[in-house]
C-alpha cells in the first residue's frame, strides 16, 4: 500500500495499537470442549512485544468479534486499555477507540488477519497484517509479519513500530543496563 519511507513514517505515529484476538494473537485454533471454548494459545514474546510498546507510552486494544473469558484473562495480565469484544464493526470499534483516547485514525495501527478485519485495517493510519493470512488480507495492509499468527508476528510488529518510533535502543538499554 505504500513506500518503507511511507510505511515508517505512519508507524512513527502510531499511539495506539489494536488487535484482533484468534488468527493475529493465537494461530487461530479454538479448541472447545464439551462446555464451550476452553483454551487458546498465546505467545509470551507477542506479549512482551505489547509491554514494550506500553512501556513506551503506546495504548493497547483488542477488538474481536468473539467473546471469550480466555481473552479478559490475557488482556488484564498484558494490561490493555480498551478490550472490545462480540464487535460486527470493527472499524467503528477503531473509531470508538480513537476517540476515547483522544486520538485521530491516522495514529492508530490496527493488525489483523482475515477479512472481518478490513474494514478496521482501512480506517486506520497503519494497517498490519500476519505472514499467514490470506492473500486479499496481506495484499491491503501497509506492514505484514514474516512470522506467523500467534508464534511472534506481534513481537515483530512491536519492534518495527518502537524502531520507526526510535524508541527501541532505549527499551533494550532499559534491560541490559546500557546508555542507549
Amino acid at each position: 500500500m505504500g513506500l518503507p519511507r511511507d510505511i515508517s513514517r505512519r508507524a512513527a505515529a502510531v499511539r495506539l495499537v489494536a488487535l484482533d484476538v484468534d488468527g493475529t494473537l493465537t494461530d487461530g485454533r479454538l479448541f472447545i470442549g464439551p462446555t464451550g471454548e476452553a483454551m487458546k494459545a498465546f505467545s509470551v514474546r507477542d506479549g512482551f512485544g505489547l509491554a514494550l510498546l506500553r512501556e513506551a507510552g503506546v495504548k493497547l486494544a483488542v477488538i474481536t468479534a468473539r467473546r471469550s473469558a480466555i481473552v479478559e484473562v490475557r488482556a488484564a495480565e498484558l494490561k490493555f486499555d480498551h478490550v472490545l469484544q462480540g464487535v460486527e464493526d470493527k472499524a467503528a470499534a477503531l473509531r470508538e477507540s480513537c476517540t476515547r483516547f483522544g486520538l485521530g485514525t491516522h495514529q492508530a495501527a490496527f493488525m489483523g488477519d482475515d477479512w472481518p478485519d478490513l474494514g478496521a485495517m482501512a480506517l486506520a493510519g497503519l494497517a498490519a497484517s500476519v505472514a499467514d493470512a490470506p492473500q486479499q488480507v496481506r495484499e491491503r495492509a501497509h506492514w505484514v509479519s514474516r512470522a506467523p499468527a500467534g508464534r511472534g508476528a506481534v513481537r515483530e510488529f512491536a519492534e518495527f513500530v518502537l524502531h520507526a518510533q526510535d524508541r527501541f535502543d532505549a527499551a533494550l538499554a532499559r534491560r541490559t543496563g546500557a546508555a542507549p
